[in-house]
C-alpha cells in the first residue's frame, strides 16, 4: 500500500536526510520525499500496521532532523 503525507521541511537536504531515515524503519517498503512539493510518499511493506509504521518514521525523522514535520492526519 502506499500513502502520501504532507510535510514541512526547511531544505532539499533535510529532505534527503528524512528520505533515508525513513527507508530504514522496518514495515517501510520504500520512501521518497519531495522538498519542492512538501510531500513524503511511503510504501508499506505487506501486513504492516500503517499508523504504528508513520508514528516510528516520524520519530526517525525528528533523530536526523528535529525540526521537520510530518502531518499524519
Amino acid at each position: 500500500m502506499k500513502k502520501t503525507y504532507k510535510i514541512e521541511v526547511d531544505c532539499a537536504n533535510c529532505a534527503l536526510k528524512m528520505e533515508e531515515a525513513a527507508k530504514k524503519v522496518e514495515g517501510v517498503q520504500d520512501a521518497t520525499v519531495s522538498f519542492m512539493t512538501q510531500k513524503m510518499k511511503v510504501e508499506f511493506a505487506e501486513g504492516s500496521d500503517e499508523k504504528a509504521v508513520m508514528q516510528t518514521v516520524l520519530m526517525a525523522c525528528k533523530k536526523v532532523e528535529s525540526d521537520c514535520e510530518i502531518f499524519l492526519d
